[in-house]
């Protein structure tokens, strides 16, 4: 290890990484008055952030990499059509049955496997 990032010096970038982080959240705390959610701004960022968001689940799904790779196409569009029918079948209060349809579906494959 590079003896300028030993001792003193890694607690000097712990020190200052929580700073910063802290710094930024103290302004986004202070600003969080005056912004307005409603705004076309921030619909905007939403449906970026959605889009982005579905986007890499759709890749998790259709080209994943590592060991979700092993696991034929049609199995992982099959579970998570299954996941996204316990979604649908009430939705208020069923984001975490329906995550946890799907990961015990693919680990019982695995299993399986």
């Amino acid at each position: 290890m590079n003896t300028a990032i030993q001792g003193w010096g890694l607690w000097a970038a712990l020190a200052g990484a929580t700073l910063g982080t802290y710094f930024c959240r103290a302004i986004g705390v202070l600003l969080a008055k005056k912004i307005n959610q409603d705004s076309e701004i921030f619909r905007w960022l939403a449906a970026v952030t959605y889009a982005m968001v579905a986007a890499l689940v759709v890749r998790m799904i259709l080209m994943p990499i590592g060991l979700l790779d092993t696991v034929p196409v049609w199995i992982r569009i099959l579970i998570c059509i299954l996941s996204l029918g316990v979604m649908v079948s009430k939705p208020t209060r069923r984001l975490v049955p329906a995550l946890l349809t799907g990961t015990l579906l693919i680990v019982a494959y695995g299993v399986i496997r």
